[in-house]
């Protein structure tokens, strides 16, 4: 599939194909510097709101570093007493896992490596001295989707959108045709199949001003999403809504 730049350029964390075209013509990729350092590919937080009311917010980075991507999260819930969860997300340009770190203030962390062609978790509870281990029989480019990470959502759009776009007149076109995807959630020590597709164009509010932007659903067997991207800023994910839990997420 070929993207015009601005899909390229956020979807060059999940394939190394997309990442020659990144100006739209892989012949003039060969004649570009490589980048001396890190490249910043998306930085922020969203702000998490139940029933209007703010009660965590996650501050995020996703950049590109030679052949790895790295997606770090902070994740603080806004108590009295917060608790912080941290998650360190390395993958290849063809979306390999290398490794996924989770860790939470309060005590306790995992882990989930590459195991052959397959997956495995490593858990270690407060206070032990040696982690328990779960295997998954899914491939090393399952996505991981944990939870109260919003951005693992944003990279989960990007990968979609790059095999459901494509250049087409000197614009873009993306079909509508759903993508089927196999996730692992490590907190939850779960895999599951989940499914994307795009609705559309519409026009939302953010913080009171209207903004036109693209809807997608994200579905699994027991939830039910929206989310909305800027079609004009990279696909950038702005806007979440889980309209079970009353719950809001948006782009700070």
């Amino acid at each position: 599939m070929r993207l015009h730049a601005g899909i390229v350029r956020a979807a060059i964390i999940l394939a190394s194909v997309l990442a020659a075209l990144a100006t739209g013509n892989a012949g003039d990729k060969k004649n570009q510097a490589k980048p001396s350092g890190p490249q910043m590919i998306d930085s922020g937080a969203f702000g998490v709101f139940v029933g209007g009311k703010r009660v965590a917010t996650e501050t995020f980075s996703v950049q590109q570093q030679d052949s790895v991507s790295i997606i770090k999260s902070q994740v603080k819930v806004e108590t009295s007493d917060p608790v912080t969860q941290k998650s360190d997300l390395e993958i290849t340009p063809a979306g390999e896992l290398i490794k996924y770190d989770w860790s939470q203030s309060s005590g306790g962390s995992l882990q989930v490596l590459p195991n052959n062609e397959f997956l495995i978790e490593k858990i270690t509870a407060p206070n032990a001295t040696k982690p328990a281990e779960q295997p998954f029989l899914m491939p090393n480019t399952s996505a991981i989707l944990d939870n109260n990470f919003f951005v693992h959502r944003e990279i989960l759009i990007w990968r979609y959108l790059a095999a459901a776009c494509k250049s087409e007149g000197g614009g873009q076109k993306c079909l509508k045709d759903p993508g089927e995807f196999g996730v692992l959630v490590p907190q939850d020590r779960t895999s599951m199949h989940i499914r994307m597709e795009i609705v559309g164009s519409e026009k939302i509010s953010i913080r009171g001003t209207d903004r036109d932007l693209m809807r997608l659903n994200l579905k699994g067997e027991n939830f039910d999403w929206a989310l909305w991207v800027d079609e004009k800023d990279q696909f950038k994910l702005i806007k979440v809504a889980i309209p079970a839990d009353n719950t809001e997420v948006v782009r700070d």
